[in-house]
């Protein structure tokens, strides 16, 4: 018999014991644990603890966070903290600090024409971000709407959506970077209204049509995997929607990946905007970058204004490393099979 005063007589007694409701019954179990109840630690702490702790194991993840942070923070606070303007007028005062190597004055020196590098240094950071988060963002927001859509449809849909992302994949991006950057007319001889590709937004615009192919691979691999699942069913079999079964069961079980790729398309497109501006195809004067900086010192090498591309190019390396140690680290801690 039920056992009175239990929740929803949520377990019968067997003389020894106590026996859970079995079938249909069990829905109505106030007792029977959810998928948010399995994703608790034994010890009830909340799923994000148990993220926090993991990430928390991994040394080079936690440098890596910390890295990102402190130059993020330089980047944003770059007007307050640039002890000059990055950009200025060249006069003749200016020009005479030209050359200048590491002072207390200038603590990373001056350019070849008495601009100081620190505050070009700062606003090359803060281009190089903006760039790299841009591209990131449209990236994952074209790429999981394409992969969604094929992995969830499936069938003549899929089909299609997979040969037009595997057309953009054999597109030598180099190639075309170069072209449209090059291009007179950056908005394709008047067919499109595009931003010019040599400013900010018309390369994060550029770089995220070329980008967001490997994202709508791996959700639509996601969401393959996850159609098929015993809950999808069940949630088919109680009548939600398509839109109520993508948006609360299958999108929320791909963010592992989707934050993964998000942290590592942030560095692949700095080093490709960095890779444009060496080849002087990239963000162009008045902008700063890391990428146009070390091209206009690519002549240094080996000489006393070698400070010149060490710099940035240091700040262009830790900056990209520092992007990849955060989505190894991700990677490990929203992985439902790694140990606490």
């Amino acid at each position: 018999m039920t056992t009175p005063g239990e929740p929803g007589g949520a377990v019968r007694r067997s003389g020894v014991g106590e026996l859970p409701l079995t079938g249909t019954a069990s829905l109505f179990d106030s007792g029977v644990r959810t998928g948010q109840d399995l994703a608790r630690d034994p010890g009830g702490a909340p799923p994000p603890a148990r993220f926090w702790r993991r990430y928390a194991r991994k040394p080079l993840a936690v440098i890596g966070a910390v890295i990102l942070l402190v130059l993020v923070t330089a980047a944003v606070f770059a007007p307050v903290i640039a002890p000059e303007d990055p950009t200025p007028q060249l006069t003749a005062e200016i020009l005479a600090d030209a050359r200048q190597g590491p002072s207390w004055e200038h603590p990373i020196g001056t350019d070849k024409l008495g601009r100081d590098q620190l505050s070009r240094v700062l606003y090359g950071l803060r281009v190089s971000l903006a760039v790299g988060v841009g591209v990131a963002v449209l990236s994952v927001i074209a790429g999981v709407a394409i992969g969604a859509w094929a992995g969830w449809r499936g069938g003549w849909v899929d089909g299609l959506l997979m040969r037009f992302t595997d057309l953009f994949l054999v597109i030598p991006a180099l190639v075309v970077l170069l072209v449209v950057a090059n291009n007179p007319d950056p908005s394709f001889f008047g067919l499109f209204d595009l931003p010019p590709a040599t400013e900010v937004p018309g390369m994060i615009v550029l770089l995220a049509a070329l980008g967001w192919m490997p994202m709508a691979r791996i959700v639509r691999g996601e969401f393959l995997s996850l159609r098929e699942r015993d809950y999808v069913e069940a949630a088919r079999a109680a009548g939600a929607s398509s839109r109520r079964i993508v948006f609360t069961h299958l999108l929320p079980n791909t963010v592992g990946p989707i934050v993964v790729f998000a942290t590592l398309a942030v560095g692949i497109a700095i080093l490709n905007e960095s890779v444009l501006s060496f080849l002087g195809a990239g963000v162009q004067y008045p902008a700063v970058s890391l990428g146009q900086m070390i091209a206009d010192a690519e002549d240094t090498v080996g000489t006393d204004l070698a400070y010149l591309i060490v710099y940035p190019g240091l700040v262009l390396f830790v900056l990209v490393l520092a992007f990849n140690l955060v989505g190894d680290g991700l990677r490990d801690a929203i992985d439902p099979h790694s140990r606490d």
